[in-house]
């Protein structure tokens, strides 16, 4: 696949993906809209602290991570095209609450209830992976990923003008918000009726049982059962922020506790159910997979997505604050980390295509992210804008490409569970974001990005011995296990 071929509309492939990662888009530029407009709600609304501000932050990404386990299931049961309309759709809703929201708890309950929109990065990678080839899967989620990010960029670009400009006044950022809330929930209504999962044709294969992650061995499950818990469990971080800043009292916090547990025991209990009948019939060696390359990936994007759900949440302050500039400059220049998201992240994907080995890709990419937060974390007021810019954009580079790289082996691991794959690493993406977070507000910004940096200095090493580079992974099409075979036929005489 080449750069040209994304100019090529009359092929439905290419129609596809373009429609796809506008909606990514959209729901990028919802979900991060009030980084961009934090300063501005902070002098419009005077019972609002900074302390509320950061816990709004990681609120604004807590949910997304039971949401992507969810919509994981949900893909691989009732197919992209149904779950991404209703995401868009519902979750304008909460988006509308926050706009007008008159309390601080108001606030935070809507940005919490609209973490979810983040599961929609899962749903456009599963569309695009019915839609393109595994040779040409890189660049195509690489291209869809990058651009739908950019929304976050646009977001911190242009929200604060609107508010600015468009409405004016002290309530102009509520306007701003409320207007792409609006337009989310009608392109949602839209994409329903102009796109189908996959080609017509299109074998949509669905995993034994939707409700846990297929597994090899009894190892593996094991495994699954370790990595799940923190999924879960790290939403326990979001209470006791809320309870410390007085939003919840003790006895809140501990059902709310008790809830977390339930969902854990839950999880796990699925886990088992789903499990232990494939593992005492035996898994065909033709449909076994490597955990441990999911658990590596898990990893990888809670090094590289993690940070940069983290650091789009607190840069334009940052850069407000250091420099002294204003927040429509400061947004602008933040936004310079995901703006490199339209170059990058297809390129991430392009070069896990082109050199034929997704696993050195990988791990060089996760390499360079720990160089470029050690940078980072060397920046201060003395140091000119243009250089800490140019560092900022260096580091992004090496980010969003990894974004790329990641989910450029992912469709390749497992065809039939791709969606719980997906669902899976993009929820430690969040999990990542969620202690990035709660970590930034014990401690100052050079710190923060030192700690960044550790972790993707630990995720190099868990590639380095996890991960394998997938079967087939530049074949013409996914590769078909016994099983997967099987299951399409009994699918196709249900239907």
């Amino acid at each position: 696949m080449k750069v040209a071929d994304l100019f090529k509309w009359s092929q439905p492939e290419i129609r596809a993906l373009h429609l796809t990662w506008i909606a990514f888009y959209i729901c990028f530029f919802v979900w991060f809209g009030m980084a961009p407009l934090a300063t501005s709600m902070l002098k419009s609304v005077d019972w609002l602290t900074p302390d509320d501000i950061r816990l709004f932050a990681i609120a604004n990404v807590a949910l997304t991570i039971p949401a992507r386990i969810i919509v994981g299931m949900a893909l691989d049961r009732w197919g992209p095209r149904r779950v991404f309309s209703v995401l868009m759709v519902v979750m304008a809703l909460p988006a509308l609450f926050f706009a007008f929201g008159d309390t601080r708890t108001q606030l935070l309950v809507s940005r919490l209830v609209l973490s979810s929109i983040g599961a929609s990065f899962v749903v456009g990678i599963h569309m695009t992976a019915m839609w393109f080839k595994p040779k040409h899967i890189g660049f195509a989620e690489g291209f869809y990923a990058g651009w739908g990010n950019f929304g976050s960029a646009a977001a911190a670009m242009s929200l604060p003008a609107i508010a600015i400009y468009a409405f004016g006044g002290p309530d102009g950022w509520r306007w701003a918000v409320a207007s792409s809330a609006l337009i989310m929930a009608a392109y949602g209504v839209y994409y329903w009726f102009a796109i189908t999962d996959g080609p017509a044709g299109t074998v949509h294969h669905k995993p034994q049982k939707a409700s846990a992650m297929e597994v090899s061995t009894w190892g593996d499950m094991i495994k699954l059962i370790l990595w799940t818990i923190p999924m879960i469990g790290v939403l326990g971080i979001l209470v006791w922020r809320v309870e410390t800043l007085g939003y919840l009292s003790s006895t809140g916090a501990l059902i709310c506790y008790a809830v977390i547990a339930l969902a854990v025991l839950y999880q796990i209990i699925q886990i088992l159910r789903v499990n232990i009948p494939i593992l005492r019939k035996g898994v065909p060696e033709d449909d076994k997979y490597p955990f441990n390359s999911v658990a590596a990936l898990n990893s990888t994007y809670f090094a590289n997505f993690g940070a940069e759900l983290a650091v789009v949440s607190m840069l334009p302050m940052f850069f407000e604050l250091t420099w002294g500039l204003t927040p429509t400059t400061a947004g602008l220049i933040a936004a310079s980390f995901a703006f490199v998201n339209l170059v990058a992240r297809p390129m991430g994907g392009l070069v896990s295509d082109r050199l034929g080995n997704r696993r050195f890709v990988m791990l060089a990419y996760m390499f360079g992210i720990g160089i470029g937060f050690v940078l980072m974390g060397l920046m201060n007021s003395g140091w000119p804008l243009l250089v800490a810019v140019m560092i900022t954009v260096l580091c992004s580079v090496f980010v969003q490409g990894a974004e790329g790289a990641t989910f450029g082996i992912i469709p390749s691991i497992k065809r039939r569970i791709t969606g719980q794959i997906s669902g899976m690493a993009g929820a430690y993406g969040n999990v990542g974001a969620v202690c990035y977070l709660t970590l930034y507000t014990f401690v100052d910004a050079s710190t923060f990005f030192f700690i960044i940096a550790a972790g993707a200095f630990i995720s190099f090493a868990i590639c380095f011995f996890w991960l394998k580079e997938p079967e087939g992974a530049f074949s013409e099409d996914y590769y078909v296990s016994s099983v997967d075979r099987k299951l399409a036929e009994m699918q196709a005489q249900k239907a």
